[in-house]
């Protein structure tokens, strides 16, 4: 079984969202990073480490260090439901094949609908496709 497959619903039954997934080359240390809509704070990050650590003994996984942590402010956006949470908000993004020239945009995401992601940048609207985005991450209020 895949690890994002056996995460993604054990963290969801416990009230989290599995937001991303790192493993070193070697698969010794695993990060995950977890959301919840009111935000994350030490002690989920200590509950949840505790119960993959049970889960991921249970499971045989392979693995020397499990470090669990939010996604932070600059909050990664990765599936469709996380562009419908967070339309209104600033983005950074880099797209995969490149746009009129241009790779790199900052803007506020608008709403994605039929797999195209609406990117208004100074006060035009780009159209952009899901399977074109190589990352996009929230732009901290600070």
């Amino acid at each position: 079984m895949d690890l994002y497959e056996l995460l993604e619903p054990t963290l969801a039954g416990l009230g989290y969202e599995l937001v991303d997934l790192e493993r070193s080359p070697g698969g010794k240390l695993l990060r995950v990073f977890i959301d919840k809509t009111e935000g994350v704070n030490v002690d989920d990050c200590v509950a949840v480490s505790n119960h993959l650590s049970r889960l991921l003994a249970v499971e045989n996984v392979d693995y020397d260090r499990l470090e669990v942590s939010s996604p932070g402010l600059d909050r990664p956006l990765k599936k469709t439901a996380d562009f419908i949470r967070f339309a209104g908000e600033s983005v950074k993004l880099r797209l995969r094949v490149a746009l009129q020239g241009q790779r790199n945009f900052v803007g506020i995401l608008r709403e994605v609908k039929d797999g195209i992601l609406k990117l208004e940048v100074d006060g035009k609207m780009l159209d952009l496709e899901l399977n074109n985005l190589e990352k996009v991450r929230l732009v901290p209020k600070l």
